[in-house]
Formats: structure tokens, C-alpha cells, sequence
């Protein structure tokens, strides 16, 4: 085992260590819900600049773009479930019978972070089934979208029905509904324990970054459930 071996197995061995993957990780992963919103919410402006956007998205760098993204978002929120799992294994494995009930609260807090981080995984593979590999549906073959994208003359792929469609089927929509409030209450705590892990947390502050994770998580909810929201209730897109 080399020297740099050793130091990333010290340094993933310590708690600190575990804490910071996760705080990195949480960044990255925050600003892509931002920026991931940003783009769903392109589906109101109509048909044409979803699809564009769409378009775009696939073909980033020749479509090479797209899969970098894809993969480098898989190992985030891989390290991200690894680490938070490993830290409160740790934390219970350390945790002796005279702590006091503060603790234990704070690893109950924990572990249903956990499991609200797991279910939000088990959406994010059945996110990327249905609208990335298109598993279950027939989009790769029917509704292609004649368009003039880029100037040039085409049929592109319909993201901007299948979306639509997606979600005038109900058990999509109430799973992404609680999907997405998991998501929120994850966030309410994560963002917050961002800030704590970097040392950006103090008494002055706390109550701004508690009230600015509150806050951004109700953006996030609001946003994304949205769109299903008009779709199915209000009868977007019919």
C-alpha cells in the first residue's frame, strides 16, 4: 500500500472524513436539483423549447456531454449514499449506553435520513428507466417531433409529450408527489448540515441557514410538483 493509499484510507477511516464526502457531494448535488428544475420547468414555455432544450441536452459534445454528466451525477450520489450510510454505522458502533438523549436523537434523525435518501434513489432509477433509457414506453419508435431545430430540417424525439403523458398516468404522479416531499424534508436537514460540516454554521447564523434551507427546499418542492400538478390536475398540455 503507497503513501497516497494509505492517506485516503485514514482519511476515509475518520468520521471527518465521511462528513466531507458527504458535504461535497450534497453541493453538487444540490446545485444540479437547481439547475435540473430549471430545465423541467422549460416544459410550460410549450412543445418547441423543451424539445430544443432536450435536443441540446443530447447532443452536448457530440452526445459524449450528456454521458459524462450522467455518470459523474451517479458516482455523487453513489459516494453520497456510501458515506452517509458508513458515518452512522460508525456513529451507532461508537455510541455507549450513558449518552444522552440528545445523541440518540441525532442518530435517529440519521438513520431516517437514510431511508429517505434510499427511497429517493429508488425514484432517481426509476426516474432515469422512464425517461432516459425510455424502458416501458414506446418513444423511441412513435411521436417523433418534425422540427426546424438548429435550422436544420428534422424529427427529433417528443420529450415534451412524453412528459405529458408520463404524467396523466396517476401512480406516476402521486409517486413523484412523494418523491419529491421526501426530497424536501432530506434537504431541510442536509442543507443545513452542508453549512455545520465546513465550519459555516455558528450561533449568528444559524437561524439564516436554517431558514435559508427551509426555504430553498420549498422552492425545490414546489417547482417539481408543479409539473404534474398542472398536467394531471389542471390539464396542462391536453
Amino acid at each position: 500500500m503507497n503513501a497516497l493509499t494509505r492517506c485516503l484510507d485514514t482519511y476515509w477511516s475518520s468520521s471527518i472524513g465521511k462528513k466531507l464526502v458527504v458535504a461535497i457531494t450534497g453541493i453538487v448535488l444540490v446545485l444540479f436539483l437547481a439547475g435540473h428544475l430549471a430545465g423541467n420547468l422549460v416544459v410550460f414555455m410549450g412543445p418547441d423549447p423543451f424539445n430544443e432544450y432536450a435536443y441540446f441536452l443530447h447532443h452536448m459534445l457530440h452526445g459524449v456531454g450528456i454521458w459524462i454528466f450522467r455518470v459523474v451525477m451517479l458516482v455523487m450520489i453513489a459516494a453520497h449514499i456510501i458515506a452517509t450510510v458508513a458515518l452512522t454505522r460508525q456513529n451507532k458502533a461508537a455510541r455507549k449506553n450513558y449518552e444522552f438523549e440528545t445523541t440518540i436523537q441525532a442518530s435517529k434523525s440519521s438513520q431516517y435520513m437514510i431511508w429517505s435518501g434510499l427511497t429517493i434513489l429508488a425514484f432517481v432509477i426509476y426516474h432515469m428507466l422512464h425517461f432516459t433509457a425510455r424502458i416501458g414506453n414506446e418513444y423511441n419508435t412513435l411521436d417523433r417531433y418534425k422540427t426546424t431545430l438548429h435550422g436544420v430540417e428534422g424529427e427529433v424525439h417528443n420529450a415534451w409529450q412524453m412528459v405529458i403523458d408520463g404524467f396523466n398516468w396517476w401512480p406516476a404522479t402521486i409517486f413523484y408527489v412523494i418523491a419529491m416531499t421526501l426530497l424536501c424534508s432530506h434537504l431541510i436537514h442536509g442543507v443545513g448540515s452542508i453549512f455545520q460540516t465546513l465550519g459555516l454554521r455558528s450561533k449568528k447564523s444559524a437561524g439564516f441557514i436554517k431558514q435559508l434551507s427551509i426555504g430553498y427546499s420549498l422552492a425545490i418542492w414546489l417547482g417539481f410538483i408543479s409539473i404534474p400538478v398542472a398536467i394531471k390536475i389542471f390539464g396542462f398540455g391536453s
